[in-house]
């Protein structure tokens, strides 16, 4: 959030710790430089690189130093410590040239490829100019091409360590792909451009952009610990991209944090998201329950959300604990507006997607600027299990429930209806009923010990989520 929006939760965090028993509950201690808390203790614990050779702890200044490091000698399973020193760029190649799109796709064209959708955006054709064949290859090579330079998968037994704060990932398509035990903290994440977005014109109701690259991509991982971290669209905000089709910014980012297939035992702590539209996804897709049902086990808790658009985060069938987290947005900032559907807009901050099961604890919204209302805390997605206990939202308790509740019912009856006069059967989800047994209990499954004054919460969240560590010692 920016300018005054800064101001506004600044006089209410002076106001939550003025109100009644908000100065007498003092924060609790927050774990910065033991382990994680939350899911990503379970079965067996997440340690990272811990009890690494001394020949397996490696410090990288460089996209091929890190790229080499992740490798370790050709044992990249074994423990491992990576201490990343001052800005890695992804597009960087071994010989220190960067990379653009006309390096990755010589002769590409943004403007020309969009000519080929024809003025409205609504149909492509090979035809329509002599350059569009051409525009169509190039914007698939020179994704793959870009896609092979800037993507480094982390294997298991891995600890990631920004030394100091200024230790930053930078248009790095970081992933894990079935690995397991793995740590990152203390890193700043600028999430990749995406030189090749692809046009939609069925996505929505009058198109969409789809840019494919994350910041940091878990597919099918397990015991990982994300913490002290910062993710945003960094110098490339959307608002600054160029206009497309019915006035749309094209949309050169993905996700800054995606979770998928499978991924389980997941702690995602003193972070800080910011600045992006499309945060934070856990499940890739409804029809995916097969691999989903019964993984994606993830804790959130004393992060940052500023100014994130939509999914903070947007949850499919997982078990998903929110608590102590701090969000933030504003109806009128010029780069992401926070909109709900309350003023026609899309945004949102947590989301309920299908078969998710979120509990959220004690958690602070600070909304501002004209129209602002409960309604962005939470969207659902054919979800109807969910709980909220102890939400504040712009120095208030709010029922962020009957929030839910209310509109998972009113997206329910739509599909009935439709269904109806369609002659149809409804889909299962529409003929369930909503609830906030969401059938487990974080209690029961990890410690953990939630501050329930709103102010204290802002004021540690504020103090230390994002990097913040100094020493190189880390597990």
């Amino acid at each position: 959030m920016r300018r005054s929006a800064y101001a506004a939760a600044a006089a209410l965090l002076c106001a939550v710790l003025a109100a009644p028993g908000g100065a007498a509950a003092a924060p609790p201690a927050v774990a910065s430089s033991g382990g994680p808390t939350g899911w990503a203790t379970a079965s067996p614990g997440t340690t990272g690189g811990a009890g690494a050779a001394p020949d397996s702890v490696h410090v990288v200044r460089t996209r091929a130093e890190l790229r080499d490091a992740l490798a370790n000698h050709g044992d990249p399973t074994a423990p491992k410590v990576i201490r990343v020193r001052g800005h890695l760029n992804g597009n960087e190649t071994d010989d220190g040239r960067l990379l653009d799109a006309q390096d990755y796709a010589p002769g590409w064209d943004l403007r020309r490829y969009m000519d080929c959708f024809g003025p409205d955006g609504t149909a492509w054709s090979d035809d329509r100019y002599a350059w569009c064949k051409r525009m169509r290859t190039l914007r698939v090579t020179g994704s793959n091409a870009q896609k092979q330079q800037i993507q480094l998968t982390v294997p298991s037994n891995t600890t990631i360590l920004g030394t100091g704060r200024d230790a930053a990932l930078l248009g790095v398509y970081l992933t894990v792909n079935t690995g397991r035990n793995i740590v990152i903290r203390n890193l700043r994440f600028e999430a990749p451009t995406d030189h090749f977005p692809s046009w939609d014109p069925g996505d929505g109701a009058s198109g969409a952009w789809n840019a494919r690259f994350d910041a940091l991509s878990i597919v099918t991982g397990r015991n990982i610990w994300i913490d002290h971290c910062a993710f945003s669209d960094g110098r490339y905000p959307t608002s600054r991209a160029a206009v497309g089709f019915h006035g749309k910014r094209v949309e050169h980012h993905d996700g800054l944090l995606d979770m998928e297939d499978g991924t389980d035992f997941v702690t995602v702590s003193s972070s800080r998201f910011s600045d992006h539209e499309k945060t934070l996804l856990i499940g890739s897709g409804d029809g995916k329950g097969d691999r989903d049902r019964g993984h994606l086990r993830i804790t959130f808790h004393h992060n940052l959300f500023s100014d994130t658009a939509q999914r903070s985060p947007r949850v499919r069938f997982g078990q998903v604990h929110t608590y102590n987290n701090y969000f933030r947005g504003s109806t009128d900032d010029p780069d992401y507006p926070m909109r709900g559907q309350a003023l026609g807009g899309s945004a949102y901050f947590l989301g309920a997607g299908l078969e998710s099961k979120i509990v959220s604890e004690y958690d602070v919204f600070t909304h501002t600027g004209p129209g602002a209302s409960p309604d962005i805390t939470v969207a659902t997605f054919h979800g109807n299990q969910f709980s909220a206990t102890g939400t504040t939202y712009n120095g208030r308790r709010v029922d962020v429930n009957r929030i839910a509740r209310a509109k998972f019912e009113a997206e329910a009856a739509r599909a009935r209806a439709e269904a109806g006069s369609s002659g149809t059967e409804p889909p299962e989800w529409a003929l369930r009923t909503f609830t906030t047994d969401t059938g487990w209990t974080p209690a029961d499954t990890y410690r953990y010990r939630p501050q329930r004054s709103a102010g204290a919460v802002i004021r540690t969240v504020l103090r230390e989520a994002g990097p913040a560590l100094t020493s190189g010692r880390s597990r």
